[in-house]
């Protein structure tokens, strides 16, 4: 990655090194979303400023913005490291987005808006059958990055922005626990959901029963992995 071009005024440069913020950002969040930035690692606004060839600045901004989201600590005198959640957080995530989730779907039922349009389900379709695929065949990295695909489009779909960015924060999380455990995890296929296109037909039907009744069993494969690892 080179670094931002100067801009021909104040405002562009800002532009540029914005971009360039959540550039970086993206990219350490799919460093450790791919296992290469393991929890409790640590490592310095420089080291990464080195690795990307950057100036400090937006690399700093970016860690500080994976540190709001949850992902990252800092520490004033040792720089960075990748956050270490807790079987115990791991549960707090499933519990949390299904209360969440409960109610958009009361929501959306006093609102009488319970169907959603098919063509706004094409791409989110897409997403769910390759994540259900990756799923199915164990490929954990190519599963990661369509299961987020499609519960952030699905989630734009059917709930504000608000409540879908806070979605996906939490779903980012958990996978960001859930990864050191399932790339040793020899039988993680047994683990991995692959209920996205049911949700995807109940969501398009405008059947919220057979929607509810989909979540339910996706969090209580969650929480049973979770006492899995317990045990």
């Amino acid at each position: 990655m080179s670094g931002p071009a100067p801009g021909p005024r104040g405002t562009g440069s800002a532009v540029t090194r914005s971009t360039l913020r959540q550039q970086i950002a993206d990219a350490l969040r799919d460093e450790v979303l791919a296992g290469r930035l393991l929890p409790g690692q640590e490592f310095t606004v420089k080291e990464i400023a080195d690795q990307y060839g950057v100036s400090a600045t937006p690399v700093r901004e970016a860690l500080v913005d994976l540190s709001a989201q949850g992902l990252l600590d800092s520490d004033q005198h040792k720089g960075f490291r990748v956050h270490r959640f807790s079987v115990g957080d791991y549960r707090a995530m499933v519990e949390s987005r299904s209360l969440v989730i409960d109610g958009v779907i009361r929501h959306a039922e006093r609102r009488g808006r319970t169907r959603v349009r098919p063509k706004a389900a094409v791409s989110v379709r897409r997403r769910a059958e390759e994540a259900a695929r990756a799923g199915r065949c164990g490929e954990l990295d190519i599963h990661i990055g369509y299961d987020l695909r499609f519960w952030h489009e699905l989630g734009s779909i059917v709930a504000n922005a608000y409540i879908a960015g806070f979605l996906h924060q939490l779903r980012v999380q958990t996978w960001v626990f859930a990864v050191p455990h399932l790339r040793t995890d020899p039988d993680r296929r047994e683990w991995l959901w692959h209920g996205h296109e049911e949700l995807v037909d109940a969501v398009t039907l405008g059947d919220l029963a057979a929607a509810r009744a989909v979540l339910g069993a996706y969090n209580n494969r969650a929480l049973a992995w979770a006492d899995r690892l317990e045990r």
